[in-house]
């Protein structure tokens, strides 16, 4: 934890129990989420100021510790008692504004290595966990100072891949006047049944429009443009337009067009 070692090595001669160490390590989770130290008892002392340190006469009473803090923004006034319950510690933190309470338990040997007390690189141990018990069970039900909420960066909070590439330089693009993006219906949707039909010139496949030149059967060699024999004239037709034809194509008939024979009865007059 930055900043425990010089507060340990500050207050190393008072620590001569392993609840001394381990009070050293919540006051600093404190004072790393807003909260600066007045003083020890429950009553106020002459000219208090708020300190990152621990105040004279911390450790006066192994059996209870109290502690007052106040945070940074002056919003909010703490009263710690850490109390010894035979091998752990309970913490009783009150809000005095609020008069909100919490309270954890700490097993001391689960974050305290007794026999050495004076090494602080080898005194605590998983004090990552230390770090999450204190937060889950102090700051967050009583709330973290605002100014404390303040100095997180608002780049944190946003997307960092959103700036990787991002150029002031750069002209954004545009999308031409007068113009929108297709936006083009999924196909599974039933909304999108007849849309190639509604819009034979966006450039979509399929529909019921059968286009025999586009088709993908084989057809005849022709081109419309050139015209249609005994139809059509050249020119007629627009090179490139689409062209579908009022007839079969290819020059021979396999036989009378049906159209052509006269209905049954054509001679009767009374018909």
């Amino acid at each position: 934890m930055a900043g425990l070692e010089p507060l340990y090595a500050w207050a190393r001669a008072a620590v001569s129990r392993p609840q001394d160490a381990l009070i050293c390590g919540v006051h600093w989770e404190l004072v790393r989420h807003g909260y600066r130290c007045l003083g020890a008892g429950d009553q106020p002392g002459p000219d208090e100021r708020k300190s990152e340190l621990l105040p004279a006469g911390w450790e006066a009473n192994k059996e209870v510790y109290t502690l007052r803090y106040k945070s940074t923004d002056d919003a909010r006034e703490l009263l710690l008692k850490a109390i010894m319950v035979e091998d752990s510690m309970i913490l009783n933190v009150m809000d005095r504004s609020s008069q909100k309470v919490a309270d954890v338990t700490l097993a001391v040997a689960d974050y305290i290595n007794p026999e050495h007390l004076d090494d602080f690189h080898k005194v605590y141990k998983n004090t990552e966990e230390l770090r999450t018990r204190i937060a889950s069970g102090i700051i967050a039900p009583l709330g973290a100072p605002a100014e404390k909420a303040k100095k997180e960066p608002e780049a944190e909070k946003k997307d960092p891949d959103l700036h990787r590439d991002y150029d002031p330089l750069r002209v954004p693009p545009r999308q031409p006047a007068g113009t929108r993006a297709p936006s083009w219906p999924s196909p599974l949707s039933p909304f999108a049944v007849g849309g190639e039909d509604l819009d034979p010139l966006g450039g979509r496949s399929g529909g019921m429009i059968v286009d025999p030149l586009r088709s993908g059967f084989p057809q005849p060699g022709i081109d419309p443009s050139s015209g249609i024999p005994g139809r059509l004239p050249p020119g007629a037709v627009p090179p490139g337009a689409r062209f579908d034809p009022f007839g079969p194509l290819g020059a021979g008939r396999s036989g009378p067009d049906p159209d052509h024979l006269p209905p049954p009865g054509y001679d009767d007059m009374f018909m």
